[in-house]
């Protein structure tokens, strides 16, 4: 089969395998070149493994520490006549790399907030690696069902509040635009913390404590995106921000019931990227796209894979950790410099539909958007016939 890109508004309804592949390839041999990670994770668990901050946490543990890894996902295989999802050629071509490496690696895909799947992680850990010194939780859903009552609960992004209308980058007409956005009344914010906020991630580590398959001394994270004044009206003092403040929530919750194991567990700020998730909030492409601008004629761009990798090396595994005001390890601290976010509150009130490409950097987030599928990457023939029924190997 040929595959071309299909986008539709802010999503790309397809994926190609040899793409998917080559980019898993580009991250991987980022992290090689970075050198070994001092005093690295030996067992890692990644729920949410199979794209953005996840899958960088995967390869960096694994190829950069040399870890064994188990990586959870919900992801869509494909056939001989329609793609799978990017995530799951993305995790095909991972198992690949790792095998060829040697690196011990399992794959689980399903609803990772199901208490079956769970059990079925915890057998694989206490079957074939131990006990688990570094759990990443980096779930990005826009619904889960309580594994107690049965009930499934939808996220909104919304603000809260007042009704809020903004400058927005409009991907499907690629002009600007305003956008607005309704504010969301309390059923939708509590919904909205509970697929978004930190109880599947406290569940997960009491499952996992209760099964003694916590090293002593362990680490865990879940990522969250803070920003300042251009973005908190639509996530930091939105919905989202509201579902990521319950992080530092079960933070504390889980620091306290796994105290006898001397754990550690953070929530860690990081960088605005082009993720399957941000292309969907309102603001996003437009704050990223002038972000990309003034960071990279700084040259401090950092996409996923160098976030991740410094997170892991300088805070996660560093000496001298860095945290921000809210006690999150702070890894996105070049981003929010006041210089960094004054130069991008200029752009942001010049930049109309006539001077995107002079102003911001949106073509190098469209191509950012496009290699999350496997698109957009030279070294590709996008003409030719590719295999689209491609396999996971190790996949439990």
């Amino acid at each position: 089969m040929v595959i071309k890109p299909k986008i539709r508004g802010f999503i790309c309804t397809n994926a190609h395998p040899v793409g998917c592949a080559e980019h898993v390839k580009e991250q991987i041999a980022y992290v090689k070149a970075q050198g070994p990670i001092n005093n690295g994770p030996k067992n890692v668990l990644v729920i949410g493994a199979s794209t953005g901050y996840g899958l960088a946490s995967r390869i960096t543990a694994a190829f950069g520490a040399g870890a064994k890894t188990l990586g959870i996902f919900f992801e869509k295989e494909g056939t001989e006549k329609k793609p799978a999802s990017a995530g799951w050629y993305n995790t095909a071509a991972f198992q690949q790399a790792a095998d060829e490496a040697g690196l011990w690696s399992k794959n689980i895909n399903g609803d990772a907030f199901s208490d079956e799947l769970k059990a079925k992680a915890i057998e694989t850990i206490k079957a074939e690696m131990g006990k688990v010194d570094l759990i990443i939780y980096s779930l990005a859903s826009p619904r889960r069902t309580d594994p107690k009552s049965g009930e499934t609960f939808s996220s909104v992004l919304k603000p809260i509040g007042q009704t809020i209308t903004t400058k927005n980058l409009n991907t499907s007409k690629r002009v600007i635009d305003e956008v607005t956005v309704e504010a969301a009344n309390e059923e939708e914010i509590a919904n909205t913390v509970k697929v978004m906020g930190g109880e599947d991630w406290e569940l997960w580590l009491e499952a996992l404590k209760e099964a003694d398959v916590l090293a002593e001394g362990f680490k865990t994270t879940a990522y969250t995106y803070i920003g300042k004044e251009l973005t908190w009206p639509i996530y930091g003092h939105a919905t989202i921000g509201k579902a990521k403040e319950d992080l530092d929530r079960a933070t504390d919750a889980i620091k306290a019931s796994t105290a006898h194991l001397n754990g550690e567990a953070y929530v860690a700020s990081l960088n605005a990227v082009v993720t399957q998730a941000s292309s969907a909030i309102p603001i996003m492409p437009l704050y990223i796209s002038t972000l990309f601008k003034v960071t990279k004629e700084d040259g401090t761009y950092e996409g996923t894979i160098e976030q991740i990798q410094g997170l892991f090396s300088e805070n996660l595994y560093g000496e001298t950790p860095r945290f921000d005001d809210g006690g999150h390890l702070f890894q996105n601290y070049k981003e929010l410099e006041d210089g960094v976010q004054a130069r991008i509150k200029v752009i942001w009130d010049k930049v109309d539909t006539d001077s995107i490409d002079e102003l911001t950097d949106y073509a190098g987030y469209h191509n950012e958007f496009l290699k999350l599928f496997g698109f957009g990457i030279e070294s590709v023939d996008y003409d030719a016939d590719v295999d689209t029924a491609v396999k996971i190997n190790h996949l439990i």
